[in-house]
């Protein structure tokens, strides 16, 4: 399969591993992903010393946690952006089939802490949610999938891809987990439009998710909740996100201060699913702009990295883990200003959470991997050459 192409940087195929590596990675991404995650850091040391004390833990337990769990998160994604596109994608295939099988047996042997829906496994010293690691690889399949439609006397890979996108949508609604099933459908779609899907299919993909829709909030007690609560025209100030909505608008420009913000002391999930409210409450509107700048800047370079991709595969695959990288960030942030019914999802390398970070690391570890330099000619070059 073709390699990945992007710049000029002349690259010596004897060059040690290191240095090779760092002369054609994304080091702008790279720079704003250790950026969000020292972010991380600092919102959790003010968001989670509330919580460990209601659970009898020392203060900064929750922050250790993270911060290990961050480590292991930035060592995988270090690993796979040593990786050849080749070698992502096989891995891809393995770890896709693991966590497909183990969101399969949840039903069975997951547990929901409590909160409502089955989308996690209890180790006693951790928990893991397969959804989390079923996304990068789904990607990466259904992208190989498409790109296999291009070739000549090729499997209808667009169909299968179909499928396959529909049968892990009903098992994360069958959680039930609707943020989760929207962002792989999304994520999908943005690669089937890519590969140059008619409208007219999208269109009606469109019009059976609407359709899913009303079906789920006829038959879901806890889809109907928070759709009602979204659309709801009064705002009960004492759910969370009545105490998001209030950081938000009492923090400003600049914020009320480091560690007096009050929110962390009301909201049970301030350290994960809303620590934007947390920054905006403590360091204000200006902190906020960073975080929005740091997401758009990793999703803009790298599609703009992978326009000049002549790999159909490595530009499908990029493009599903951007997309899907900077809507889960969109869909974290638009819940808590409530542009968007209650999820349940992180804030990637922002918020608390072993799962979300170590497979966050993991799927930017692919996108990183496939918007690296390669030594040879661009695109437009090789279009340029058939036109004469």
């Amino acid at each position: 399969m073709t390699e990945m192409v992007y710049g000029t940087v002349p690259v010596q195929s004897g060059e040690p591993i290191l240095p090779r590596w760092w002369n054609t990675i994304d080091r702008w991404s790279l720079s704003c992903i250790l950026i969000l995650f020292g972010i991380g850091l600092l919102l959790g040391l003010a968001s989670s010393p509330p919580l460990a004390a209601r659970n009898g833990f020392e203060p900064f337990h929750y922050v250790k946690r993270q911060a290990i769990f961050g480590g292991a998160a930035l060592i995988a994604l270090w690993i796979t952006t040593l990786m050849s596109p080749q070698l992502v994608r096989r891995l891809a295939v393995l770890g896709f089939l693991a966590s497909f099988a183990a969101l399969v047996m949840l039903p069975f042997f997951g547990t929901d802490f409590g909160k409502g829906a089955v989308r996690w496994y209890s180790l006693g010293f951790a928990s893991v949610q397969p959804s989390e690691f079923l996304k990068p690889g789904f990607i990466v399949v259904a992208a190989w999938m498409l790109a296999a439609s291009y070739e000549v006397g090729g499997p209808p890979g667009r169909t299968f891809s179909l499928v396959l996108c529909l049968t892990v949508v009903a098992f994360l609604a069958g959680q039930p987990d609707f943020g989760q099933a929207s962002l792989v459908l999304f994520s999908w779609g943005v690669m089937y439009f890519v590969a140059g899907a008619p409208i007219f299919i999208l269109i009606a993909l469109a019009c059976a998710v609407v359709f899913a829709g009303s079906i789920a909030y006829s038959n879901s007690e806890h889809f109907a909740r928070r759709i009602d609560g979204f659309l709801s025209a009064d705002l009960d100030p004492t759910t969370q996100l009545g105490y998001a909505t209030n950081a938000i608008r009492e923090g400003g420009f600049l914020g009320v201060g480091v560690g007096e913000g009050e929110v962390k002391w009301s909201l049970p999930d301030a350290h994960t699913d809303f620590i934007i409210a947390v920054a905006a409450e403590e360091y204000g509107l200006l902190l906020v702009l960073c975080i929005i700048g740091l997401y758009a800047t990793i999703v803009v370079r790298s599609l703009i990295r992978l326009m000049r991709e002549r790999d159909p595969f490595i530009r499908l695959a990029g493009t599903g883990l951007a997309c899907a990288f900077g809507v889960q960030a969109m869909i974290n942030m638009g819940v808590a200003v409530r542009l968007l019914p209650a999820k349940g999802m992180t804030l990637p390398f922002v918020s608390y959470g072993g799962s979300s970070l170590i497979a966050g690391g993991i799927a930017v570890g692919m996108l990183l991997a496939f918007t690296r330099t390669r030594p040879q000619g661009e695109i437009g070059d090789i279009l340029i050459s058939r036109g004469r």
